[in-house]
């Protein structure tokens, strides 16, 4: 992937560039201002192939201008809005309205780091009928999103009604280019959407529907009543077992199970249905008014903050075996993947950690449709499936900062944790450090709220106490054993 563009830089002579808000395997998204338009804040969002070929380029320019041309009939409040197609230095963007606000993910960490609950029944009853009419209106211009997520769903500033962003139908194309171009270039992931959100027919064979949006829609749903990333809500036959996680009226549980059918046939083939039954439903809950607002759900303090809070910053030390590291990664990623099995075998154990049993078929897939990809390829195109860019991220570190790819684990703390076994865990922070990510690796973002609220409970856990603390709140006793190895092996 290209350098990060600087703040400040101008952007076909109309945007300057503020920040970046976001990176994935497609490129970054920056917040930008028209100088043209009043300073007006807008959404760049960077599509690069990893190319210099000027065919390449020119037929990216081709079907994204296609394509913007649907685009930019769509026109609703709940949509951000097209506003442009445009390239710079070879280098492709799309500009959107920008919206200022939170992602229901955000909404979901902050409140379950502040009051520890998801949302409630009747939230989400209320949030599926304001995102249904969307789906709706979409599917009646011919357009499958492909990409729904609760990251992809923001909240609006004093509003009330979530907004649908990011769509998939964009990345599509982006894929076909890849897909045409030569086996030298690096492929991105040729099914859009996110393991855990996407139904099976996507994963697959990268085939859509309009109920492919409804069930990832439902997915998004369950996050939101549980708390609980999809991995968690999947048992190891890759079926749904959402229901022992979270107590709803049967009549939800029917709605969600319905969307949710594998077989695209078996779901509801219209949001009409849906939205029908959701509101013949709903009566026992007309004397609930909670409205979820960012007004109402400001955090305490961030999940980076908590994290700052219980661990501390990394020593100069730490630094420069993390800068040893991220070179021996570079110098790998020059090479076929399928040349370093030990490697893909690494590969595979932390993916499962990420997003479950479905790890192996998404290995399988990537190395069928990229067999001479490189390794550093390689996990971009895993990372670009876990369904959260925070995960993703430390998906991408976990793989980072081996110091040496082979099959055994690297050195993994500067003294066995059974000499650490007497004295309180607040007192090992280079352990806290490491516990915590891989404690994220199998319950996800809130690991750090884990992590503090148990020492703030019972500061003087020691290590391996800690370690049997945290084993309860990991549903599957299998992966709860295999985070126990991870941590207590010598």
């Amino acid at each position: 992937m290209s350098a990060e563009i600087s703040p400040g830089t101008l952007i076909n002579n109309r945007y300057i560039i503020q920040k970046t808000l976001g990176r994935g395997g497609f490129g970054r998204t920056y917040l930008a201002f028209n100088n043209q338009r009043f300073n007006e804040p807008c959404v760049l969002k960077e599509f690069l192939p990893d190319t210099q070929s000027p065919s390449i380029i020119s037929k990216s320019k081709e079907l994204f201008e296609r394509e913007a041309k649907v685009l930019y009939q769509i026109k609703h409040q709940q949509i951000p809005q097209f506003l442009a197609l445009l390239t710079h230095e070879d280098k492709l963007f799309i500009v959107q309205e920008y919206i200022d606000g939170r992602t229901y993910l955000q909404i979901l960490d902050d409140r379950l780091s502040s009051t520890r609950k998801p949302f409630s029944e009747a939230e989400v009853r209320q949030w599926l009928l304001d995102m249904l009419p969307v789906l709706e209106y979409i599917h009646g211009c011919n357009i499958i999103h492909r990409d729904i997520s609760l990251e992809n769903v923001m909240l609006p500033n004093n509003q009330s009604k979530p907004v649908l962003i990011d769509f998939g139908v964009v990345k599509e194309k982006f894929t076909q280019i890849f897909s045409s171009s030569s086996s030298q270039s690096f492929k991105q992931a040729s099914v859009v959407g996110k393991i855990g959100y996407s139904p099976p027919e996507q994963l697959r064979l990268g085939h859509c529907f309009p109920s492919s949006d409804m069930y990832a829609l439902a997915v998004s749903a369950l996050i939101l009543l549980t708390g609980k990333m999809p991995h968690l809500l999947i048992d190891d036959s890759l079926n749904w077992n959402w229901q022992s996680h979270v107590n709803v009226s049967n009549s939800l549980a029917s709605i969600l199970n319905k969307m949710l059918a594998s077989v695209p046939s078996e779901r509801y083939q219209s949001t009409t249905k849906v939205i029908a039954e959701l509101e013949n439903n709903q009566s026992y809950s007309n004397n609930i008014n909670q409205t979820v607002t960012n007004n109402n759900l400001k955090p305490k303090m961030s999940l980076g903050g908590i994290i700052s809070s219980i661990l501390p910053r990394r020593s100069q030390q730490n630094e420069q075996q993390n800068t040893d590291n991220e070179n021996n990664f570079a110098q790998l990623g020059q090479t076929p993947v399928s040349q370093n099995p030990q490697f893909v075998d690494y590969c595979k154990q932390q993916l499962t950690s990420f997003i479950g049993p479905l790890a192996s078929m998404v290995m399988e897939q990537a190395l069928q449709e990229n067999p001479d990809i490189t390794s550093k390829d390689f996990v971009e195109v895993l990372a670009e499936k876990i369904p959260d860019i925070q995960r993703a991220e430390s998906f991408r570190n976990h793989i980072r900062f081996l110091k040496e790819y082979k099959t055994e684990q690297p050195q993994k703390l500067s003294q066995s944790v059974s000499s650490l076994t007497t004295t309180p865990a607040i007192s090992h922070p280079d352990f806290l450090d490491y516990c915590r990510r891989e404690f994220s690796s199998f319950v996800g973002p809130f690991a750090s709220v884990v992590i503090r609220d148990t020492l703030d409970e019972n500061p003087d856990l020691t290590p391996k106490q800690l370690v049997e603390r945290l084993m309860t709140g990991i549903p599957n006793r299998k992966r709860a054993k295999e985070f126990e190895k991870r941590i207590l092996k010598d």
